[in-house]
């Protein structure tokens, strides 16, 4: 499965240090899990997280859930010792808190070696270095960490997300330009599932491949805005076969619902259906 077409609707957070979270997860169906070490970790469970978590991704279990780890910054007192530890993880990336160049993926990436990072979007100047940022040779995906972003801005809370848009459109940039999995970040009144589908809708209108959750009643809502619907589904199926038919004529061109189609719309096209076999599969697992 490429990375393309792999889905990454649902990527929810879980804290490292609780093995009740950490079972319930082998559950659910998210996308993608973070382990959370750091937010979701008080600091005098550091210590003890990091030998939760070794534990609980050493069991299995999470099928083909993508696992990816959150540590703290190699900035504080913890964040060597969670790179050491998640270097020796079952898992399949690890996460870096408030990037902000290319060095720190340097840094992390000499204590990580072959596992692939992911980089937590969530300054002001991780904004102005995105670019530089996702295209380090090791970066594999970025998360939207608004809530700290809107903080640094010092924003007002609109339902538009009109504030953050820039910093959001940077990091979408910058996130295609080297093919990086880009998810959005969370929406915090877990409660408000039209508020959720508002942002989830906005969110997949401009490109984001998913959206990180901090609930499971999330789950749901995020899954089905960031999966193709039956209507995509069979204008791709009926844009693919028309296009086909008209390259057996000796045309480059075909008219689909009275719109063209040509090579670049078939490649959306390909897309969408590998994205839908995708989730199918992992479905039915």
């Amino acid at each position: 499965m490429d990375m393309r077409s792999r889905p990454y609707r649902s990527v929810l957070y879980i804290p490292g240090s609780k093995d009740r979270a950490l079972d319930k997860a082998r559950t659910l169906p998210v996308d993608a899990i973070i382990f959370d070490l750091e937010d979701a970790v008080t600091a005098d469970e550091k210590d003890a997280a990091r030998a939760t978590l070794t534990a609980a991704l050493g069991a299995g279990g999470y099928g083909a859930r993508v696992r990816i780890v959150r540590i703290n910054g190699l900035d504080t007192d913890w964040g060597r010792a969670d790179a050491e530890a998640v270097a020796q993880m079952d898992c399949d990336a690890v996460l870096l808190p408030k990037v902000e160049t290319a060095a720190q993926l340097d840094a992390l990436a000499e204590i990580t070696r072959d596992l692939p990072i992911w980089a937590m979007m969530e300054t002001p100047r991780g904004m102005l270095n995105a670019a530089e940022i996702a295209a380090h040779p090791k970066m594999a995906g970025m998360v939207m960490g608004t809530n700290d972003l809107a903080k640094d801005l010092q924003t007002r809370f609109r339902a538009d997300r009109v504030p953050l848009l820039t910093s959001l459109s940077m990091c979408l940039l910058a996130a295609k330009a080297e093919g990086l999995v880009i998810v959005d970040g969370v929406y915090n009144a877990f409660k408000d599932d039209e508020g959720l589908k508002a942002e989830c809708s906005q969110g997949r209108d401009m490109g984001f491949d998913g959206k990180t959750v901090i609930h499971p009643a999330q789950i749901d809502i995020a899954n089905v805005a960031f999966a193709p619907d039956d209507d995509e589904i069979d204008l791709a199926r009926r844009q693919i076969a028309a296009f086909e038919e008209a390259e057996a004529a000796g045309q480059g061109v075909a008219v689909v619902d009275g719109k063209i189609v040509e090579n670049l719309h078939v490649a959306t096209a390909r897309e969408i259906l590998a994205k839908a076999e995708a989730i199918e599969t992992i479905q039915a697992g």
